[in-house]
């Protein structure tokens, strides 16, 4: 069965506003999961709660990084997406890891009020 996709907060306009190459990318890696499967280009994002992915697209030598969760109910929600700008590692920035903490609250209070 495919689970539908629910948008937290501006994570939508963002991906909208990433190159196309990179909207096919995520998009491809969002229907993977969609089905249940694990997209290739995912990895799980620790550290925030279970079943939270992060899938890393790079493009023209920039990083994009879209962040969601596949254990609430029959959904994906997406909780993030960026253009990751730091300079220094691969470490996310602690202002978009608290984003996605908030969000993911956001979500399981959600998935419980339906």
């Amino acid at each position: 069965m495919e689970k539908s996709v629910i948008w937290m907060g501006d994570s939508l306009k963002q991906v909208k506003s990433f190159p196309e190459e990179v909207k096919r990318s995520i998009g491809s890696s969002l229907y993977d999961a969609q089905l249940g499967n694990k997209p290739c280009d995912a990895k799980p994002l620790k550290g925030i709660g279970t079943g939270i992915f992060e899938i890393v697209t790079r493009f023209d030598s920039n990083t994009y990084r879209t962040v969601y969760a596949v254990q609430i109910e029959d959904y994906i929600y997406v909780l993030h997406a960026f253009q990751k700008k730091s300079p220094k590692g691969i470490k996310t920035a602690q202002k978009d890891v608290e984003l996605i903490k908030q969000r993911y609250k956001q979500a399981l209070k959600q998935s419980q009020e339906n």
